[in-house]
């Protein structure tokens, strides 16, 4: 398992060193400035699930087509369910890939390394609250969407995406959900 996320990485940077090779910056230079993005998802739910993430990210718009980078993850869930309450906490790093077949479609792939720590807690009289033994947690983001302009250099993204790792302890379950980006 741990080969293959590491062999999936290195193919994604040497995929991405390909298409840098094609293109070069205004002034002649391999490395644009101007090519920069950057941005990232935040979101938060709060109830009896609670779920906050901040996951800036940074990346190179290598050409119209292809945008790499990475970023890190911070997240935090919390779920009350008949009498016991869970709480998880995720931080860790991603790198990513966005190919954008047409100029209103993007497709992803999101590779990420995730420390997870929580604890459960218990209503019952005499069950012993349990506290997780930390660890990291691999995911595989599979996914797609639409790009919805903002004008000037930024966009929005609203994609699909699934961990087709399905880790038990992954910070995004065993389906499959709508993620809501942007990029500057």
């Amino acid at each position: 398992m741990k080969k293959k996320f590491g062999l999936l990485i290195a193919a994604l940077a040497w995929g991405c060193s390909l298409f840098a090779q094609e293109e070069t910056g205004q002034d002649g230079r391999k490395f644009d400035a101007n090519r920069l993005v950057f941005g990232g998802v935040m979101g938060a739910s709060f109830g009896d699930f609670t779920f906050v993430q901040v996951s800036p990210q940074v990346g190179y718009a290598f050409n119209q087509y292809l945008t790499a980078g990475g970023g890190v993850n911070f997240i935090y869930s919390s779920d009350k369910f008949g009498g016991t309450t869970s709480q998880y906490g995720y931080a860790g790093l991603n790198v990513f890939g966005r190919i954008f077949p047409v100029k209103f479609l993007v497709l992803t792939v999101q590779p990420e390394l995730n420390y997870n720590w929580g604890k459960v807690k218990y209503d019952i009289p005499g069950v012993p609250d349990q506290t997780l033994d930390g660890k990291f947690i691999p995911s595989l983001l599979l996914g797609g969407g639409v790009v919805i302009p903002t004008g000037g250099r930024g966009n929005m993204l609203l994609t699909l995406q699934y961990d087709v790792l399905q880790n038990n302890r992954s910070p995004y379950g065993r389906n499959a959900f709508v993620n809501f980006g942007f990029t500057f």
